[in-house]
């Protein structure tokens, strides 16, 4: 397994862990470049590291994964927006940074037409909220899935329950700022061209999984093209276990 430290800005968070298959012999023909954004309230408690097990492992099976951190509550330029422009910048290195560091064989194996974007918990509403900025493009590649793995998908109706993890990404209560609030709230962005998958553990208590419901039946009403998938028995970490069947389903809308 090949593992590089790519930059995306200035920042000290403002970097990505690149990931591909070491031996020319392992690579696939075609490889399905999968970003991954990860969760943990949005805060410094947790780091991209988090998300490791679940890089190599989509990685092992083909894909060229770029697992992202971000500026978050806690840092300098962390919070609203600026986490949301790490994040959406981070994605747009697939152009520069993140072509720049490939040699040209694996170049050549990448789909950069089928690109898929994976958040998990407070990183779906910050990959939900990225590409729906995008128009799920960038200027070299055409983002085509988003999984969102019990995302936070509602912020407005977070910020009404006063949910103290969101309050600290907006800076704000809902009160003091409703527009911010719908801004950054996934359930409120446009359609895009990409296909949504929403999957959600039945188990899940930091998010209730009756929150990916309402995000897929209000956006597939607007015209988003979005599906929801509930996986019995298992709870809000079970994504960062590649062993589950959280991951599992994952590893399906991915097709990897």
């Amino acid at each position: 397994m090949h593992r590089t430290k790519i930059a995306y800005g200035a920042e000290p968070s403002q970097f990505g862990h690149l990931y591909h298959v070491a031996d020319p012999a392992d690579r696939p023909g075609r490889m399905r470049p999968v970003v991954l954004v990860h969760g943990g309230y949005w805060t410094t408690e947790f780091s991209l590291t988090i998300e490791s097990a679940i890089a190599r492992q989509y990685a092992e099976r083909g894909a060229l994964v770029w697992n992202v951190e971000y500026r978050r509550v806690g840092e300098a330029g962390g919070g609203w927006p600026g986490t949301g422009a790490d994040v959406r910048a981070a994605i747009e290195a697939l152009d520069t940074s993140v072509a720049d560091a490939l040699d040209p064989d694996l170049a050549a194996c990448v789909d950069w037409a089928d690109v898929a974007v994976v958040g998990h918990s407070a990183g779906g509403q910050l990959a939900l909220w990225s590409v729906a900025h995008l128009g799920a493009r960038t200027s070299s590649t055409v983002i085509t899935t988003v999984v969102a793995q019990a995302s936070a998908l509602d912020l407005v109706g977070a910020g009404r329950a006063a949910r103290p993890s969101v309050e600290g990404l907006m800076g704000a209560t809902y009160d003091e700022a409703p527009e911010q609030y719908r801004q950054a709230s996934p359930i409120e962005q446009e359609p895009f061209d990409a296909h949504v998958v929403a999957i959600h553990g039945t188990l899940d208590t930091a998010i209730p999984v009756d929150v990916s419901r309402h995000y897929v039946e209000t956006v597939s009403a607007r015209g988003q093209s979005a599906e929801l998938v509930v996986v019995p028995d298992e709870g809000h970490d079970a994504f960062v276990d590649p062993r589950s069947v959280c991951n599992r389903h994952t590893l399906r809308a991915l097709g990897i």
